[in-house]
């Protein structure tokens, strides 16, 4: 029997336009992505719930794996994200939540999951968060969010993927798992949602990083070149993803929410919103650059690294000053 809490189908779902406009980075991080999927889905605007870009931290050998805050999706949309106790089989707990009409975030391997083909899978065997929207145990078939739509897989990627062929005893490790509970509360849209916004940025903004984040991360970066260098591809990989992709396609975000704000007729914000988006393309090029120099075992160059600390403080005084004067 077919259980589906939102009535969507793969071959039609329409993609929230962070997902479909051409954007320096297409994907962010699959907890970020699939939220922004399923609040868009609810027919809830996931762009109001991006002030928390705001926080980005280098955090000694990465950057923040930047998620929304489970607050924040409460405050403005009612969400209760409660985490799910794995006693029973993964897939029972997650049938059961499905039936109550909740969707459950559950950690899963790409390897099993058809739309990271080309990449993950039948290929490699790597964590991801994916958000169950529709299950039918019995046939074996899943629908699902995960990164930037909205998919399907059934048969023996199903099995696979929650260990059905495997005795009680032998069951890896439970993943780590959420469910969602949508709590009954008057939803602001309009001008009182963009206020409500407003407040979480005004939150935000007391929660900045401490140090410049990016002079944290040229002298942390510095001492891992030579090192890099030397390591295969599939290395770089995993830097680059935890490093330049994190805080790139996180201040690309923070851009976008700032265009939204103005579009919302909430003025001074241009000057941040742009700082944002060169901070955004800045990571791109230096990503490009590094995976060059890691080809090519060449030194190099940082310098754009202090222009970005540099633009980093700039930008976060006109926001302070510009949000001050609301």
């Amino acid at each position: 029997m077919k259980n589906q809490i939102i009535p969507l189908a793969p071959e039609s779902y329409q993609r929230h336009l962070l997902h479909t406009q051409e954007r320096t980075w297409a994907e962010t991080n699959c907890y970020v992505d699939l939220w922004i999927e399923l609040l868009h889905s609810w027919g809830l605007e996931p762009l109001a719930a991006l002030p928390f870009t705001l926080t980005i931290d280098f955090e000694g050998d990465q950057w923040t794996f930047f998620k929304f805050p489970l607050a924040d999706l409460y405050e403005l949309y009612g969400l209760d994200v409660q985490e799910l106790a794995i006693w029973k089989r993964v897939i029972d707990h997650v049938e059961e939540q499905v039936i109550l009409g909740r969707p459950v975030l559950v950690e899963l391997d790409s390897y099993y999951l058809p739309d990271t083909v080309g990449t993950a899978y039948q290929r490699a065997h790597t964590k991801t968060t994916v958000a169950v929207n529709a299950i039918d145990v019995q046939n074996h078939w899943l629908g699902y969010f995960h990164n930037q739509g909205y998919f399907q897989l059934q048969g023996d990627d199903f099995i696979n993927i929650f260990n059905l062929h495997l005795e009680t005893d032998a069951l890896p490790l439970p993943p780590y798992v959420e469910f969602v509970k949508r709590r009954s509360r008057p939803l602001r849209t309009g001008d009182e949602l963009v206020q409500q916004s407003l407040g979480l940025l005004r939150n935000h903004l007391n929660l900045l990083p401490e140090e410049n984040p990016f002079e944290k991360f040229k002298t942390r970066f510095a001492r891992d070149l030579d090192w890099l260098t030397n390591e295969p591809l599939d290395v770089f990989h995993k830097y680059s993803f935890t490093t330049l992709r994190q805080v790139g396609a996180c201040f690309e975000l923070l851009a976008t929410y700032l265009n939204w704000l103005q579009q919302h007729r909430i003025s001074g914000l241009e000057p941040a919103q742009q700082a944002f988006s060169e901070l955004s393309n800045g990571a791109k090029t230096l990503q490009f650059n590094l995976a060059r120099a890691v080809a090519r075992k060449k030194i190099l160059d940082l310098s754009s690294l202090s222009e970005m600390a540099e633009r980093w403080q700039s930008a976060m005084s006109h926001l302070r000053s510009a949000v001050h004067e609301l």
